[in-house]
């Protein structure tokens, strides 16, 4: 099954983000924007749109911000309320009880100075908190309520002396609700940041960092049975990681020919995952299947896929492409079918292979240690480590 949601407007931006509707499938909200820096060409439109998935010839409602949406998220506690990132570092919010136009925006001293790549709902009793990450190297928490300012800034310098000029450019966001005080950050130089918002100094909120990836990490997720266990895309290649293993990935891709673009786990399914590349093309991953191909590899479009959403259930995906086409796909049943005993198979897998990386990291230790003191073995018929 394929539907194709066309952007309607003459000149074509890409949907650079997708959100559900939360009460089923029967809509889907998309961001588009142009993220070539200062090209978009003149007389391109701002516009966002929310579609009826019944309808898909025309958008059901426009959203018309004042600079474009790079990003729109759908407020799970109240599903008339919209959360938008701007091109322009502000932060815009909805209501589609009163139409098209912006219902609460953050002023512009006190936003982002960059593009806004990532903002995500807070699980709050009020349902009105949420915070944003954007290139400009600051995570900013907010409250709709009174959204001229943020409650709360943290800057992403792992140096810990909180410059913003040393700080790491946000471009993925992760929040795990059952994990309340903690978050992630995946930074445009490939390195993932993660943090606890409620450590006593602003220093402290920068708890460690995973670095694995050559260029930004455009998706950061940790999965849905196993929290600890996060996946990670960027550069060639998707890679998993496991919390307790700092030094590098537990599992990774092959590298591929096209740079990826986006990724996210089954819902449903602890061992499946998604990824879209830059050559049109959607890889699903069933690491009970097969480890070094994807299970299905499908290519969606002619030109480059930029994001992908996968629905609540596990049953259908959301892909928006470069040129502002969105395609819905439905997963087959198997691979959106909890397998039989898959949750433990999944689970001893990546304890499995998150014991193998700290062996080797206890291996790579003690060899620096030794070429250290010099005594590295390269003598005579010694190989070395």
């Amino acid at each position: 099954l394929r539907t194709q949601l066309l952007d309607p407007q003459d000149i074509k931006r890409t949907a650079t983000h997708l959100s559900w509707h939360p009460d089923g499938n029967r809509k889907l909200a998309v961001a588009y924007s142009c993220l070539d820096f200062q090209r978009a060409p003149a007389g391109m439109s701002n516009d966002s749109y929310i579609w009826d998935l019944e309808n898909p010839n025309k958008p059901e409602l426009t959203l018309k911000p004042s600079s474009p949406l790079v990003t729109l998220e759908y407020n799970p506690k109240d599903t008339h309320v919209l959360l938008g990132g701007c091109y322009n570092g502000q932060i815009a919010c909805w209501d589609t009880r009163k139409g098209s136009l912006v219902a609460e925006l953050s002023t512009i001293e006190f936003s982002h100075r960059d593009p806004v790549y990532g903002t995500i709902w807070l699980q709050s009793k009020t349902g009105t908190e949420c915070f944003s990450a954007s290139t400009d190297g600051q995570v900013m928490w907010w409250d709709i309520r009174k959204i001229s300012e943020p409650t709360e800034v943290v800057v992403m310098d792992i140096t810990r002396k909180e410059q913003l000029e040393n700080a790491l450019g946000a471009i993925s966001l992760e929040f795990e609700s059952t994990l309340p005080t903690k978050f992630m950050v995946g930074t445009e130089q490939g390195i993932v940041i993660s943090c606890n918002r409620k450590a006593k100094t602003s220093a402290e909120k920068i708890v460690c960092t995973f670095s694995g990836h050559h260029g930004p990490i455009y998706a950061l997720q940790r999965n849905p049975f196993y929290p600890k266990n996060f996946l990670t895309v960027g550069d060639w290649t998707a890679r998993i990681w496991s919390e307790d293993s700092r030094e590098s990935s537990i599992m990774w891709t092959k590298y591929h020919m096209a740079y990826l673009t986006d990724g996210a786990w089954s819902p449903m399914r602890p061992a499946v995952f998604f990824t879209t590349k830059m050559d049109g093309t959607l890889d699903i991953w069933d690491f009970l299947l097969k480890q070094c191909d994807p299970a299905l590899s499908l290519k969606v479009c002619d030109e480059a896929l930029f994001c992908l959403r996968v629905q609540d259930n596990g049953c259908f995906i959301a892909c928006g492409s470069q040129l502002g086409t969105t395609t819905l796909l439905e997963v087959s049943q198997g691979l959106s079918t909890l397998q039989r005993n898959e949750k433990n198979i999944a689970s001893s897998m990546f304890e499995r292979e998150t014991r193998r990386e700290k062996i080797l990291e206890a291996r790579h230790r003690e060899m620096r240690l030794k070429e250290k003191a010099g005594t590295c073995g390269w003598g005579p018929g010694g190989r070395g480590g």
